[in-house]
Parts: C-alpha cells; structure tokens; sequence
C-alpha cells in the first residue's frame, strides 16, 4: 500500500487586506520513530476570503528512495471562526490527494486560544 503523507497548514484568521489568490509550495514529509516514509511536494493555487481558503494543484509524491516518485492531484479547503466574544478559535481543513490505488483523505479541526 502506498504510503500518503498529508499535513495541513496552520489556519488563522485572514483580514480582509490579504483575501484574494495565492501560490503555496509546501513539503510534507513523515516519519514513523526513525522511519522515514518519504516526502510529498503540495504545488496549489489558492483562494483565501476573511476566514476561509480552498486550493488545489499537482504533488509530487516521494516515496523513501525516492525512485518511484509520482504527480498526483491534491486539495485542501479550510477556515476559522471566532467564538463568540473570546479569544478562542475554532479551526477546520479537509484534504484529499489522488493515488494509483486508492485516493487520500484527512481532516484536521482544532482550537486556537490568542493571548
């Protein structure tokens, strides 16, 4: 079974001023103790609002070895809201990336506290 690495980005609230698209690389690579699993390579074109973004494009997928490296299709969409009048947040991502077996999926949600 291949071996999918997925990780999310930390998600706060954007302010108006910086909503709008964006270009995001980022490398995500796993290890299981001292295991190295491999690396996977997220290049996605974005669209973030006040407290949401949805972005998508080809990762390259690098197994351990490196020799076996494919170009999938990933996305991810995410957002945010404050809690009621508190310096709480609540934060959510869903993300999904296609395989030659079986397509990925992973969900992240959270609490952000600002002090």
């Amino acid at each position: 079974m291949k071996s999918i690495i997925i990780t999310g980005l930390l998600i706060s609230a954007a302010s108006a001023a910086q909503a709008g698209p964006y270009l995001n690389v980022e490398a995500n690579s796993g290890w299981s103790g001292i295991d190295y699993s491999g690396t996977t390579i997220d290049n996605h074109v974005g669209y973030e609002g006040a407290n949401w973004y949805i972005q998508g494009g080809p990762s390259i997928v690098s197994p351990d070895g490196g020799s076996d490296s494919t170009v999938e299709l990933s996305g991810k969409a995410g957002g945010s809201t404050k809690l009621a009048e508190t310096d709480v947040s609540l934060y959510g991502e869903v993300s999904v990336i296609t395989g030659e077996d079986a397509n990925g999926y992973g969900t992240k949600v959270g609490f952000k506290y600002n002090f």
